[in-house]
């Protein structure tokens, strides 16, 4: 770009000195130049700025809009802080990555912080022993510049929905008094699901390019770790369930199924049983979407899938971790993958999401409500749907884009001096099927096609160069491409 930015300076400066020193020059030329001039500063717009300019005009709300929401069933208190910072407060020297299940100990977190944040990936930790839990949480919680937060997706998608004043939002989930303070006066919580003690959660966050020893991040990610057991065993559902016939929502926000991985084999599979007898009580004419999180027990992962969860709900939000560990789980297509290499592939990522609805959405043969799927990752998202169930999805995926932008940044809206463009400009649709090449136009970033009676909607993202702060950033993406979404009646 700042070739153009520089012969369009150049022509400038031409225009000028002619015009100075050349009164006598016919008046065609000057009015040729001036027009070439005129079309080089229009043309020196950076991407950043066409993409956020034509975001603008497409981020339309839709003409059926919900009015009142019920969000459940994992809620805490996020204290977020630099991981390096705490570690070496913890007196933790830097050494080798090693991903562990679930930590015991304090090795065990140092570990599996320093393996995430060389992939720059985000992950999700129970902590096993609750005593050295309470004394990493102690030491983090007086750290100075330690901030606490709203956490947890469903309060987070909850507080996210809430700043709209014409939405109603009803959150069920663990409550103590600090999360209760920090919520939005928007936020309704059941008396049942108030106790007396909150939930904390820990961030570690490392900025891009962040070094700890011979560990460095290729981009700015988190990593979270709890030893949080009203959320591990589902405690509220049952209670949000039988919240949602007083207050009648129009759509239903589900997350918190992955918190259940600290439990027993045996306690896991009792319960997600149990919940999928609860979920399966909800009216049939409330959508529901659910919102995965990080997850690594594969047997877990595919008795969600295939254990009548998928089939119950009708939307689904999810990372590319998320998405290429449910692949692996459930034999799906690219499952030999281990793990992403840069940006995922489109192709690669549309052939997962098209399994996901083709295998377990809905169609004239399965009972299943699945219709919709939003995929998001640092560069791009996209949005999947079967046809016929949704509407609006172009302003909704760019929404969600939009909402990544400015909440990485803290701005109101994009600024694009602090954003940069990290999506592929050119991608194929499929690496299975006989793809379609895509080119990128910044003048119209959203990008539509068709495979099956499924429809993808993908947009770039506009990546925040500093980020500000990376927790509950899926779930603010969810949050607004639900907003700006509008589901059929059937």
């Amino acid at each position: 770009m700042w070739q153009r930015s520089v012969s369009v300076g150049l022509l400038a400066l031409a225009l000028g000195y002619l015009c100075l020193l050349g009164p006598e020059l016919p008046h065609s030329p000057l009015r040729h130049l001036s027009a070439s001039l005129l079309a080089g500063l229009r043309g020196s717009r950076s991407l950043e700025e066409r993409v956020a300019a034509a975001w603008q005009a497409v981020i339309v709300r839709p003409a059926r809009r919900w009015a009142r929401v019920a969000v459940g069933v994992n809620a805490c208190v996020d204290v977020v802080l630099s991981g390096v910072k705490l570690l070496e407060a913890l007196g933790l020297e830097p050494g080798d990555g090693k991903n562990h299940v679930v930590l015991s100990s304090r090795q065990d977190l140092k570990e599996a912080f320093a393996h995430f944040m060389e992939k720059g990936a985000a992950a999700e930790r129970f902590f096993s022993d609750a005593e050295s839990f309470n004394l990493v949480a102690q030491t983090a919680s007086e750290y100075p510049g330690a901030q606490l937060y709203v956490g947890g997706n469903a309060a987070l998608i909850g507080q996210k929905l809430a700043a709209n004043p014409d939405l109603k939002i009803l959150l069920c989930g663990p409550v103590g008094p600090k999360l209760h303070e920090l919520l939005d006066d928007n936020v309704v919580v059941p008396p049942e699901s108030m106790q007396e003690r909150d939930e904390f959660h820990l961030i570690l966050e490392y900025q891009a390019g962040e070094e700890w020893g011979r560990v460095r991040a290729p981009n700015a990610n988190r990593f979270i770790f709890s030893h949080d057991l009203s959320n591990g065993a589902l405690n509220m559902l049952e209670v949000f369930v039988s919240s949602l016939d007083e207050f009648q929502p129009d759509l239903v926000v589900l997350s918190g199924l992955h918190m259940m991985e600290g439990q027993s084999k045996e306690m896991r599979q009792r319960r997600l049983m149990e919940a999928v007898a609860s979920i399966s009580d909800i009216p049939t004419d409330i959508p529901i979407h659910l919102e995965l999180a990080s997850m690594t027990d594969q047997d877990f992962m595919s008795n969600i899938v295939h254990q009548q969860v998928f089939p119950l709900v009708n939307s689904i939000g999810l990372n590319e971790q998320e998405l290429l560990f449910l692949t692996q789980s459930a034999s799906g297509p690219h499952a030999s993958l281990a793990s992403w290499s840069g940006v995922p592939d489109v192709g690669v990522v549309s052939d997962i999401l098209f399994w996901i609805l083709k295998e377990h959405g809905k169609s004239a043969e399965r009972a299943s409500d699945l219709t919709r799927i939003h995929f998001h990752t640092l560069a791009y998202h996209i949005l999947v749907t079967v046809d016929g169930y949704w509407g609006n999805q172009v302003a909704a995926v760019a929404a969600g884009a939009r909402a990544a932008g400015t909440q990485a940044c803290a701005t109101e809206t994009i600024d694009t001096n602090k954003v940069f463009l990290k999506a592929p400009l050119e991608f194929v649709t499929s690496q299975i099927e006989a793809p379609s090449q895509i080119s990128l136009n910044p003048d119209e970033p959203v990008m539509h096609w068709h495979r099956e009676g499924i429809s993808f909607h993908f947009t770039p993202v506009l990546v925040c160069k500093d980020p500000i702060r990376t927790v509950g950033l899926g779930d603010a993406i969810s949050a607004e491409g639900l907003l700006y979404s509008e589901i059929h009646p059937q």
